[in-house]
């Protein structure tokens, strides 16, 4: 502002929220970003402008208020992927294809399914940093209790090798349970404030896809409740092998499929067992987690 500039903000989030303006507004308020906190405009729209295609004629889109701005500076969290693995994942490179693409962007993205996303990523950032405003990118990583650990501003042209670099480092600060087995892995809350999947699958070891692979052998998974933030939204959920009834009761399915149906992966907004308590739940788990003595089954939580 003290330069001239009118900055305003846009949410970042491809089909998140629901793919809807005004859930995508909830969501950085959820994040405590408001027009209040912030100072300035938000402008919250699931329009968008076709920038280009590529060879294979994947369309690659541009929110369009973003797009007619002088400048775009953009914030993108560096994490390894839920879903598949590559140089570049969840970051950088993430957000200017599939973040500032909005749920369009994140569609075409995802239409060859995970077994491409490294690839179209890559080349949807590269046709977007050559046609759009783009000035920099600010990276997070985190370490193992997600908190802030390296906060890095990239200038247009280093965005997609900085990217791989700052992956590099968050794979290395990830948590991780300290067992290679698990009987029964019990999660208290999923959620998207969590992780796009609900719960990390670089932590649990159940992976949407083939395309990804890490973390312990589970046997049986139990999933007891939704968090507050993630208003109903229970992606991941079909990752889990039994839930509860409170947690069912809470999800929001319109909102929770939009993720599927965008992602072209559905099988985490199915619905697990249900159980009417978190007793029922974790007992069913245990009963079926085939342990060669039940008695001594190796049962973790993650509160």
């Amino acid at each position: 502002k003290k330069r001239g500039a009118r900055p305003f903000i846009v949410p970042a989030m491809g089909s998140h929220g629901g793919a809807t303006a005004e859930g995508q507004r909830e969501m950085l308020a959820n994040l405590g970003v408001t027009e209040a906190s912030a100072g300035c405009p938000i402008i919250s729209s699931m329009d968008v402008v076709e920038i280009g295609r590529l060879a294979n004629g994947l369309p690659v889109y541009m929110d369009k208020n973003a797009h007619a701005a002088d400048g775009i500076a953009f914030i993108a969290r560096v994490k390894p992927h839920t879903a598949f693995r590559s140089a570049n994942e969840s970051g950088l490179v993430k957000m200017v294809t599939i973040g500032l693409g909005k749920q369009k962007g994140a569609e075409s993205a995802h239409a060859y399914g995970f077994k491409h996303m490294g690839e179209h990523i890559v080349a949807m950032a590269e046709i977007a940093l050559a046609r759009t405003p783009i000035l920099f990118g600010i990276g997070t990583v985190e370490n193992a209790y997600d908190e802030i650990a390296r906060l890095v501003a990239v200038p247009a042209a280093a965005i997609i090798a900085a990217d791989r670099k700052l992956l590099k480092e968050a794979r290395a600060n990830m948590a991780s349970l300290p067992f290679k087995q698990i009987d029964v892995l019990i999660i208290d809350q999923i959620g998207k404030d969590i992780s796009g999947d609900g719960m990390d699958p670089n932590i649990t070891g159940r992976y949407p896809t083939p395309y990804a692979s890490g973390g312990p052998e589970v046997g049986k998974m139990v999933v007891l409740d939704l968090t507050e933030k993630t208003h109903g939204n229970a992606n991941g959920m079909g990752t889990a092998d039994f839930t509860t009834r409170r947690l069912l009761n809470k999800v929001d399915f319109p909102t929770t499929y939009a993720n599927g149906l965008t992602s072209t992966v559905c099988s985490p907004t199915k619905v697990p067992t249900v159980l009417e308590c978190d007793r029922d739940a974790i007992r069913a788990a245990i009963k079926t987690c085939n342990a060669l003595d039940l008695g001594k089954a190796r049962v973790v939580r993650i509160l």
